[in-house]
């Protein structure tokens, strides 16, 4: 191989195949060049083709010195002079440039030395073989041969990449959208208790589904148009209260669809993120909840309250969301959402700014990859907490209410195994309408996640803390809660494929509404997710 390598420098020919790859090359077919021609390299791993560069390949080049960064002083200045003027087996890129100094693979040198063959081949076709030596023939015969197995191999990759890529664009969707989907098919039933406040009467073991179709579509690559269709007809355990229930249950159990999420995001500038949400916007479509267990329902946790800080729950609908990053480990989350229902109504005390609202700012800090803290403030008007107890989630028909939540936030990722989370969470609301008071109402929790236990992607998780509990009063008609309820919450997400995961899990509340009067409830729950 030395000897022809030094042939090769000694062959105007042969130097310019080593100078010059084009996409038409790797077709083993005679070089095209024109300006929609890219330039491609091909690796010798696993046949890989990947682009060398964006920029794209220039027409045929007439004179050396059109190509700014080679010189007369260039040890290849004569050879590529050479291959101008006899061969016009030369091109470069649109910015004049040329790239000599680039490394060369042997995949690389076949392609170029087969479309200088198929240039050596036309010059005698056309009569001018006279500019051809018989040296130059003999040590184009020896690389041919030599290189012959390389040339097979990287004709095979290239017609095996133009099928896949023709199946490709035979099957796509769309050019701008990506399609996606998830089924949660759940089997939910009260194992243990008969009685909070009276007879717990609704104690079937029921099946429910919910279903999402996911049209995500892009128009320029960093923007994101996001719609989703829904239909949910899941219904949580009806346990007297609103302790224990499931996060991916639907409000009235119909299967009717309808559209559950539309925004579009969008980038300003390089550090702010802004999305324009229209349609039941949720606390992680605008900031991050710091926790492992919050997977909107479809993975993670089972309860509302084991998937993120309840004071989350006040901020949903339509509305604006901002999304400033100082740095990769501080950012500032800004959002006002006007509340479901509210937005689009022309009715008095409803539309954007006159009815319910949540406005959220959040400030999320990560140390280091394994860390995060978010430190959360919530202002609120008429949007009551979804889970609790009947008097930390009562929704005063009639009545206009506003509420000042604050919220912190820590995920600790140990180790690869083993995260420890929690939140601690404070809310005042206060009754506007004649001024009659208000109440404070405080939950907690802390989070052991397992991840990968047993197999890589599955997820074990244990959740232990006070739900939403109404710590003074001074309204009439709502009191205090006088007793503490813990909710204990435990379950093993299993992946069975890549789209398959199973969830078994149980949630177990001691003295439910924050009353000892009230038999301790379990609530067993199991959850399947199809995801594509």
């Amino acid at each position: 191989m030395s000897k022809l390598w030094k042939s090769l420098l000694a062959s105007p020919a042969i130097c310019g195949a080593m100078l010059f790859v084009s996409a038409a090359a790797f077709a083993g077919e005679t070089p095209a060049i024109s300006e929609t021609s890219e330039p491609l390299v091909m690796t010798n791993t696993d046949a890989q083709v990947e682009n060398i560069s964006q920029e794209q390949v220039m027409s045929q080049v007439t004179s050396v010195s059109q190509l700014s960064d080679v010189q007369a002083t260039d040890w290849a200045f004569q050879a590529l002079q050479s291959l101008v003027e006899r061969y016009g087996c030369i091109a470069g890129y649109p910015n004049g440039t040329y790239r000599g100094n680039r490394a060369l693979t042997r995949y690389e040198f076949a392609a170029g030395l087969n479309a200088c063959l198929d240039r050596v081949n036309e010059l005698i076709a056309t009569g001018t073989a006279d500019l051809v030596t018989k040296e130059d023939l003999t040590t184009l015969q020896k690389l041919q041969e030599e290189f012959s197995a390389e040339l097979a191999t990287l004709r095979g990759r290239v017609d095996a990449l133009e099928a896949k890529t023709s199946e490709l664009e035979a099957n796509q969707f769309s050019t701008t959208t990506k399609l996606q989907g998830q089924v949660v098919t759940v089997i939910s039933d009260v194992l243990s208790g008969d009685k909070v406040g009276t007879n717990i009467t609704d104690k079937n073991t029921t099946l429910g589904a919910r279903a999402r179709i996911e049209l995500v579509s892009s128009f320029t690559g960093q923007d994101t148009l996001f719609t989703r269709i829904q239909t949910n007809n899941i219904l949580s355990p009806d346990i007297n209260t609103r302790e224990g229930n499931l996060f991916f249950a639907g409000t009235d159990g119909t299967n009717d669809a309808f559209i559950d999420l539309l925004y579009y995001a969008f980038p300003l500038g390089k550090a702010t993120q802004v999305k324009l949400i229209a349609n039941a916007g949720a606390p992680d479509d605008v900031t991050s909840t710091v926790n492992i267990f919050d997977g909107d329902g479809g993975f993670g946790a089972l309860s509302t309250f084991g998937t993120r800080n309840p004071i989350y729950n006040q901020i949903s609908g339509a509305g604006l969301a901002v999304n400033q990053y100082f740095s990769r480990n501080v950012s500032l989350s800004l959002a006002y959402l006007a509340a479901p229902g509210v937005a689009n109504n022309p009715a008095p005390k409803n539309g954007l700014f006159d009815g319910g609202y949540g406005a959220l700012a959040q400030l999320t800090v990560k140390p280091s990859d394994r860390i995060a803290v978010g430190l959360t403030y919530i202002n609120s008007y008429k949007q009551p907490l979804l889970t609790g107890s009947n008097a930390a989630t009562t929704d005063i028909t009639n009545e206009a209410f506003s509420s000042n939540s604050y919220g912190l936030q820590a995920s600790i990722g140990v180790s690869d195994k083993f995260v420890l989370g929690g939140w601690a969470g404070y809310t005042n609301s206060r009754i506007l309408t004649g001024n009659r008071g208000d109440v404070d109402i405080w939950n907690y929790a802390v989070t052991l996640g397992f991840p990968d236990l047993g197999k890589k992607g599955n997820l074990a998780g244990i959740i232990v803390g006070m739900e939403p509990k109404v710590t003074s009063s001074n309204v009439t008609g709502l009191s205090e809660d006088q007793d503490t309820s813990y909710h204990v919450e435990a379950f093993y997400q299993y992946k069975v494929s890549d789209n398959i995961t199973i969830t078994p899990g149980i949630i177990w509340l001691t003295a439910p509404d924050h009353n000892n009067d009230n038999d301790n409830v379990v609530i067993g729950a199991l959850r399947t997710t199809f995801s594509f």
